[in-house]
């Protein structure tokens, strides 16, 4: 069967869409460094994982006297992490586990989730820079 060129583009796209090396699940690569304004520091007062921001790469954390932001992607296949009630993190597209610091406590994941560069503005206001991927 011969294909004409329009049929040929539409048959290499949906092959081209098709053979995407991102997992199900997985975020998708953002070529520029960005600061996120995750709003006024004092929202988070509490000691806990804040998981508002974390479809955008990373949750807040506070932990006594720390502010801090823990990437929320894996660092085997790139999925989303979620929190558990421990305060641990599970990622569930292959079963890799990091402990509250978000270190590797059960592959396969080698390496542990990266905190992010967090500042506070003269507003009260953190921000947050997530990397480039």
């Amino acid at each position: 069967m011969l294909l004409n060129r329009r049929q040929f583009l539409l048959v290499s796209a949906g092959l081209v869409a098709g053979c995407s090396s991102t997992p199900p699940g997985a975020v998708s690569s953002v070529r520029e460094p960005r600061v996120i304004n995750a709003g006024p520091a004092g929202d988070y007062a509490a000691d806990g994982v804040y998981g508002r921001f974390r479809a955008l790469g990373f949750f807040i954390i506070r932990r006594g006297n720390q502010l801090f932001a823990l990437s929320s992607i894996c660092t085997h296949r790139r999925c989303l992490v979620s929190v558990e009630p421990d305060r641990s993190f599970l990622c569930p597209c292959h079963g890799s586990t990091f402990n509250p610091e978000g270190q590797v406590t059960h592959g396969p994941a080698k390496r542990d989730l990266p905190t992010l560069a967090t500042f506070i503005n003269e507003k009260g206001e953190l921000l947050v820079t997530v990397p480039a991927a």
